[in-house]
């Protein structure tokens, strides 16, 4: 068997047909794009803003949500003409199959993994510390053996939160939505109020200057320099120009997630259609909010006085609001939810694809009889990332989130071109324009991005993908009952 047949489109839809594997078709365009808001506004809103203005642009942190938006709306139409042409769930992963091969596709599922588990991990615990805050405005403190701090024991509120949502993920892709509508409503309108209220605080000497010089960073050699700086030599600089690339390679995690959309489509209603409008939408709506905030934030407060762990909560205690930090205070617990829960359902999602196809053990791909969801995956998801956000820091690992993330992105990048000149004939209700100039933009985008991060990420990166391929060689591919049963040859149609 090669380990770069392809998987054909009609196969991968006949997939989703199969009784026990059939998941329930109940999602709108709205119901995409609230989803794509949810697990997109969270840390980087309410966290990331103050710490790349402070550090690394200054001001200029506006930009920078502009650059990492521009590479995030590039890949956005690779994947919604993706996400149109096969509406099948495992997103990125299912994509890879049908134009790069088993090999490539097993490498992006794994890769995936990063992303989502990691990165619902990683959210869990940045939620806990959240809840530590709101809770002190209450005149309560949690234990410390169970609360979320350097001398805790295990992170309870985190563990626990990610258990809740496990279990209204395994109750329905419906419930989960309207859940996650609610939720999402919130944080919005907690997002809008800073932005109407804090423009009454703007200083405009605070954006004096916009873009900083460039001044000499700390030293940050070996390991901890970026690739660029490891590559060509380059001194380390924080803000000006490079500063405003070096940040949007930062809040590029700001942006995390709107793939998970991608990966509803087998429990869409009309996916061709609805698909490209959630994708793109909510990564509009996102980009424009995620730009009038850190506008408003810089303009409250100067730049190399905002709080880094909580930039917009302490602007508005800057200007003796206390009340409007606490309300921002339980918007960030709001956002932090939906973040969580839609990660977890994109990775169960993309688990639920690989088990279907043979490369996970197929009981695993069982649709609950019921709820129509995948509930054996969805459960396992659940309990290794309370497990993770219970019991193990993870701040080191956030950046392989970002590296994780832009990989999948490139291959996308490059699939969508393939499946364009390999299958012309299937049918494409969202056509990229400008092709192949977009496919081509998206992936030196997202190629920019990953070499703005650090060494210390890229080995890790490689170290995962490595153990990644000596799971493949040693289980999966064996695994892959699925792929030697049906005559996959090539590209071409199945007979």
């Amino acid at each position: 068997m090669s380990v770069l047949r392809t998987k054909p489109v009609e196969q991968s839809i006949r997939d989703t047909e199969e009784p026990e594997h059939r998941l329930r078709k109940a999602l709108s365009a709205i119901d995409l794009t609230v989803f794509g808001v949810g697990v997109v506004i969270g840390t980087g809103i309410f966290v990331l803003t103050g710490v790349a203005a402070k550090t690394t642009a200054g001001p200029a942190v506006a930009l920078s949500f502009v650059v990492a938006g521009i590479a995030c709306a590039l890949a956005a139409l690779c994947y919604a003409e993706f996400a149109s042409t096969v509406p099948v769930a495992g997103s990125a992963y299912t994509f890879s199959y049908a134009t790069l091969g088993e090999l490539v596709a097993w490498i992006i599922g794994w890769d995936l993994i990063l992303e989502f588990i990691i990165g619902a991990s990683v959210v869990a615990v940045g939620w806990s510390q959240y809840l530590g805050v709101f809770l002190e405005t209450l005149d309560l403190e949690l234990p410390t053996a169970i609360a979320s701090s350097e001398d805790g024991v295990i992170n309870l509120p985190a563990i626990l939160v990610v258990l809740i949502l496990t279990a209204v993920l395994v109750a329905g892709i419906k419930l989960s939505s309207r859940v996650n509508e609610v939720v999402v409503g919130i944080k919005v309108a907690v997002v809008l109020f800073v932005i109407v209220a804090g423009a009454f605080f703007i200083d405009r000497d605070n954006y004096s200057p916009f873009v900083p010089p460039s001044e000499p960073a700390a030293d940050t050699s070996g390991l901890h320099a970026t690739l660029v700086e490891a590559v060509f030599g380059q001194a380390p600089a924080n803000f000006g120009v490079s500063g405003i690339f070096a940040a949007a390679a930062l809040v590029f995690f700001a942006f995390i997630g709107f793939d998970v959309v991608a990966t509803t489509a087998e429990e869409t209603k009309r996916p061709q259609r609805d698909l490209p409008r959630g994708i793109i939408g909510s990564l509009l709506i996102c980009t424009t909010l995620y730009v009038a905030v850190s506008l408003v934030v810089v303009g409250m407060q100067k730049y190399t006085d905002l709080d880094e762990a909580a930039p917009l909560a302490a602007a508005f205690r800057a200007v003796d609001k206390p009340f409007f930090a606490n309300l921002i205070t339980v918007g960030a617990l709001a956002g932090l939810t939906t973040v969580m829960m839609i990660l977890m359902l994109g990775q169960s999602r993309v688990a639920f694809a690989m088990s279907r196809d043979g490369l996970l053990p197929r009981p695993l791909s069982r649709v609950h009889p019921r709820f129509g969801t995948p509930y054996r995956i969805t459960v396992i998801v659940g309990v290794v990332v309370a497990i993770l956000a219970g019991v193990i820091p993870l701040a080191e690992l956030a950046e392989l989130v970002n590296i994780g993330t832009l990989f999948a992105f490139v291959l996308v990048s490059i699939g969508v071109a393939v499946l364009r000149r390999t299958r012309p004939d299937l049918p494409r209700s969202f056509r990229l324009p400008l092709m192949p100039l977009i496919p081509i933009l998206s992936l030196l985008a997202c190629l920019v991005l990953m070499f703005f991060l650090t060494v210390e990420t890229w080995l890790r990166f490689l170290a995962w993908m490595l153990l990644g391929l000596i799971v493949y060689f040693l289980y999966s591919r064996r695994l892959n009952v699925d792929a030697r049963e049906n005559d996959w040859s090539g590209t071409s149609p199945p007979g």
